[in-house]
């Protein structure tokens, strides 16, 4: 259904596909392009960003606030997970209230018990949170497919935080031939340099705080990956957690930009990148960085 959530400027929220589907195409042209932000509410700045890369460059921006059960595969991570839909809303109506909002129910995605679909990544999903998540990114790949479709972007925007899930979005679109360019953008920061994520809004001031470190031994992994083996900056990371009590690290990986295979031998030819997973009190927290 088409909404009005607020009284001096409506902006088009729609809680069904099929009334999406008609509108977009009432309001297309053959000229026109679509870019599309997918996100699971809890909207922050980087969420934003995202949105206003999108209007800097299609006439028409869609955003999905879906929060999506079957890429989780610990029911209590998804029962913790932040809703905060009006506020949400209300953050968009303020950055342009001409974008269009996309917030279905479980039912309107799925047509009945939701359930993934089965994907080959190439190995892709095999690594960092593919080893720690069973079924994970087949749940991302799932979602984002049924998003395309219904949405029909011409651009697709992603952060780059999540920087496995941009790469297998974009295999996935390459593998399904799907004409959508998937487009991966910059980390927003806390001011601690705190990765921006849903999940922060789930961390007590101290804890968000204390956090500073993953992007601090992020910052002293590239460089001493300069000089250094991957295994020796790994061996470097672990300890260096070890000596953190609040944290417990779940991986630190270095690996290949595009396969994402663990790096055993540097090649100069080669782009690379540290990947890390930290847990606060039960609440995970990934981030990453460019190591070239």
């Amino acid at each position: 259904m088409f909404a009005n959530y607020f009284n001096k400027t409506p902006m088009p929220i729609f809680y069904g596909k099929a009334v999406l589907i008609d509108y977009l195409k009432s309001i297309s042209t053959p000229e026109s392009t679509i870019g599309f932000v997918p996100t699971m509410g809890a909207l922050h700045q980087g969420h934003l960003s995202l949105m206003q890369e999108s209007m800097a460059n299609n006439p028409i921006t869609v955003v999905s606030i879906f929060i999506n059960p079957t890429q989780f595969n610990n029911p209590e991570d998804l029962a913790k997970y932040p809703r905060t839909l009006e506020e949400d809303l209300k953050k968009i109506k303020a950055l342009n209230p001409e974008i269009i909002v996309y917030a279905p129910a479980v039912e309107d995605i799925y047509e009945g018990k939701p359930a993934s679909q089965a994907f080959d990544f190439d190995g892709l999903e095999h690594q960092m949170e593919g080893r720690f998540r069973p079924g994970h990114f087949d749940g991302v790949g799932t979602i984002v497919k049924r998003l395309f479709e219904i949405v029909q972007p011409t651009n697709a925007y992603f952060g780059e935080k999540d920087f496995q899930q941009l790469q297998i979005v974009k295999k996935m679109v390459a593998k399904n031939k799907m004409n959508v360019n998937v487009i991966g953008c910059p980390i927003f920061r806390e001011p601690n340099k705190l990765a921006m994520s849903s999940r922060n809004e789930l961390l007590s001031p101290k804890e968000k705080q204390e956090a500073a470190i993953i992007f601090e031994t992020l910052s002293k992994a590239k460089e001493k990956f300069e000089n250094s083996s991957a295994k020796t900056v790994t061996e470097w990371v672990q300890k260096a957690f070890e000596n953190h009590p609040t944290f417990t690290l779940e991986y630190f990986q270095i690996a290949d930009e595009d396969t994402l295979l663990p790096c055993l031998r540097k090649n100069k030819n080669r782009k690379y990148r540290a990947f890390i997973a930290v847990f606060v009190n039960k609440i995970k927290l990934i981030d990453t960085i460019s190591l070239n």
